[in-house]
């Protein structure tokens, strides 16, 4: 695909919570590979942790949904239709991410039973795994998930 979609147009999420500011590359239905910096004046890195900032975990593993949800959605089934987190497994950090760090997400989708899918993921900084994990998601109407 040469015309790589703004975040924006595929996605839901907003700020303070879009974690992608560029989509690098996008095969729809089966892989996504995009890129955010983490800036100094990021909300979540005044309380985690003041005069130690780090990026927390759950923040890279939603970074990596958003990836993989920019693949699943990217598809005419997928149009107008949420992600929904089912499941995340073997989720393994392997080094702290830092204000300044660019880290490049990866995701690849490795099964799909009906609405159920299932990715391997991995973010990077440079060369370096920074979080690797499977994520499991569900393709879901908007209307399925109304306020009650």
């Amino acid at each position: 695909m040469t015309d790589l979609p703004d975040p924006k147009d595929v996605l839901p999420h907003r700020d303070p919570f879009l974690f992608i500011d560029e989509v690098l590359e996008l095969v729809p239905g089966e892989s996504a590979r995009a890129r955010w910096t983490l800036r100094p004046d990021t909300p979540f890195l005044a309380g985690h942790f003041p005069g130690e900032p780090i990026m927390p975990g759950v923040i890279i593993v939603e970074a990596l949904a958003q990836t993989g949800a920019l693949a699943a959605l990217s598809t005419d089934d997928g149009k107008g239709k949420l992600a929904l987190f089912a499941g995340v497994d073997k989720c393994r950090f392997k080094r702290p991410v830092r204000p300044g760090d660019v880290l490049e997400f990866e995701t690849r989708v490795t099964r799909v039973r009906g609405p159920i899918g299932e990715a391997e993921a991995v973010a990077k900084v440079g060369d370096e795994v920074a979080c690797q994990a499977i994520l499991k998601f569900a393709i879901v109407d908007r209307d399925q998930v109304g306020a009650s």
